[in-house]
């Protein structure tokens, strides 16, 4: 049973949780937010070997894959159906939980896995400089979440790219490539293109052009082929920017420069919790914001089942987005509660400057409480995988 403590609360009209409690437990509670959480993000242990402020993170493999495997069997029935969830994770156990995801979402939901440069220095003690971590993403329908995911906003670097050189009318574009692979090519995909200067282009060995013959002639006459300033070039697709899409498409790999890193978000968290023990590994909130462009909208809830230090529903409340968060230790007032207190007082750390957060808002906490007894679930040694990275 899950009972409201106001003293930690920020009352609105908010539905908003952060609940202290097992997860293994709290996740039993949350029936009602089947196929209704639109986003689930989770960092949990890694089980790396490692020794962290707030935590060991040291357990045999066989434990690790099992709590993570259970935890992940609750997590599944909340997901919307256009819903996904990413799980932050390292080299240790990568491979182990790639299995057992998809296992147990199957392996069709599989959608990518996300390369972060969660440092950006050089570590010299260790044979290799590990720089890197992962995140898994599952859907709970892949071809849905295709449709309804966003595209990325496009940055100064994109825009820097189109340039109006011959001053069309249309206004500002770039050049793309005007031939493919020739794999699946077909006989009228082969021909020679004459440019305006006279000069004579086929395409490279193994390519074809990605037109057929008329489609050429005729995207030439309309002026969307470029040639270069002296009409000598091999041809190129013009793609104007009154006419592409709204954003663009994510990739892969996300850079400590543009989603932030581990020292990114220390100095955060410093910053809020002065003399405080910090987190060893939190999650910055720019990392956390990319996820949330990529998966939500506004008034989507979002589910975090390990809170650790709250860098997701801080993220998360000012992007204006619902949330549920959920963490055993006494750290989920420490830390995520005064987190979340400062993020509706308005601080301006994080996100906080890119999207002029200026406060507001709220939300309610809530204590698991044993359903047979009075005893608390703090009051009881879990042996269930309890995160403290974020």
């Amino acid at each position: 049973m899950l009972e409201k403590i106001d003293k930690y609360s920020v009352f609105v009209d908010t539905e908003n949780k952060i609940i202290h409690g097992d997860s293994f437990n709290v996740l039993d509670e949350l029936s009602q937010y089947n196929n209704k959480v639109k986003c689930i993000y989770i960092d949990p242990p890694y089980n790396n070997g490692e020794k962290y402020t707030h935590y060991d993170d040291q357990s045999s493999h066989e434990d690790w894959i099992n709590n993570i495997s259970e935890i992940l069997y609750k997590l599944k029935p909340l997901l919307s159906d256009n819903g996904s969830i990413w799980i932050s994770i390292d080299d240790s156990e990568v491979h182990y939980l790639k299995v057992a995801a998809d296992k147990i979402f199957g392996r069709e939901k599989f959608v990518t896995t996300i390369i972060w440069q969660q440092r950006t220095t050089r570590e010299n003690r260790k044979v290799f400089s590990n720089n890197h971590e992962y995140i898994l993403v599952y859907a709970a329908n892949k071809k849905l979440f295709e449709k309804t995911r966003n595209l990325l906003p496009i940055t100064e670097e994109i825009l820097a790219r189109y340039k109006n050189p011959d001053n069309d009318p249309r206004g500002l574009w770039q050049s793309v490539s005007a031939n493919v692979q020739a794999g699946h090519a077909v006989a009228s995909q082969f021909y020679e293109i004459t440019s305006p200067s006279g000069k004579k282009h086929l395409p490279p060995n193994g390519r074809c052009w990605v037109y057929n013959e008329s489609r050429m002639l005729k995207e030439i006459d309309d002026k969307n082929i470029w040639f270069g300033t002296n009409g000598n070039c091999v041809p190129r697709i013009k793609k104007f920017l009154v006419t592409a899409k709204a954003g663009v498409t994510p990739e892969t790999i996300w850079l400590g420069k543009d989603v932030g890193t581990t020292k990114e978000a220390k100095k955060h968290i410093l910053k809020l919790f002065h003399n405080m023990p910090v987190f060893d590994t939190p999650k910055p909130e720019r990392l956390i914001q990319r996820i949330l462009d990529i998966a939500t909208n506004e008034n989507d809830l979002v589910l975090d089942a390990f809170l650790g230090s709250g860098s997701t529903l801080s993220t998360a409340h000012k992007m204006n987005r619902k949330y549920i968060g959920i963490d055993i230790g006494d750290h989920i007032i420490d830390y995520a509660v005064k987190r979340l207190q400062l993020v509706v007082q308005g601080e301006d750390g994080g996100i906080s400057k890119d999207i002029c957060w200026e406060g507001g808002g709220g939300f309610d906490f809530y204590q698991l409480v044993k359903k047979h007894n009075t005893v608390r679930t703090q009051d009881i040694k879990s042996i269930a995988i309890s995160d403290r990275r974020q």
